[in-house]
């Protein structure tokens, strides 16, 4: 018996669908991809080694949020928690006064809502200068 060798024919690959598959993907990717940040958070930084003259830390306003979520401004507590009282409150304790340096001073156990609510406020009135500082209880161990 002869057995005869068949002839195999070259198989070629046919790239012309994986390029265009490729290059509808780079469309995609490069119509669904953002190049410009829209909304940026300017956060300043403290620095080592400066301390507050007392000139600057009498000027600021206090908007203290209690663990409770309530809020006292200048350290008198405000009739309700809803911030169209804390805006009255935070405009009488300034005077009107946008250049005044705003502190918002939370207790380790307040609701993050209640200070991004004091945030909001404070930028929507027009303060610009707002720093954040947390409460400790020295008592509680960690």
């Amino acid at each position: 018996m002869k057995f005869q060798q068949r002839r195999h024919a070259d198989e070629d690959l046919n790239m012309t669908s994986l390029i265009d598959v490729v290059l509808l993907l780079l469309i995609f990717f490069m119509m669904s991809t953002k190049f410009i940040d829209e909304a940026r958070l300017q956060v300043r930084l403290p620095e080592a080694g400066i301390q507050p003259d007392e000139a600057a830390t009498r000027r600021t306003v206090e908007i203290e949020v209690t663990a409770e979520g309530g809020y006292r401004v200048g350290g008198r507590d405000l009739v309700n928690n809803s911030p169209d009282t804390l805006a009255t409150a935070l405009s009488r304790a300034t005077g009107g006064n946008r250049a005044q340096v705003i502190t918002i001073r939370a207790d380790g156990r307040a609701v993050h809502q209640s200070v991004v609510t004091a945030m909001d406020v404070a930028g929507r009135l027009g303060y610009r200068q707002i720093n954040i500082a947390t409460v400790h209880d020295g008592s509680q161990s960690r």
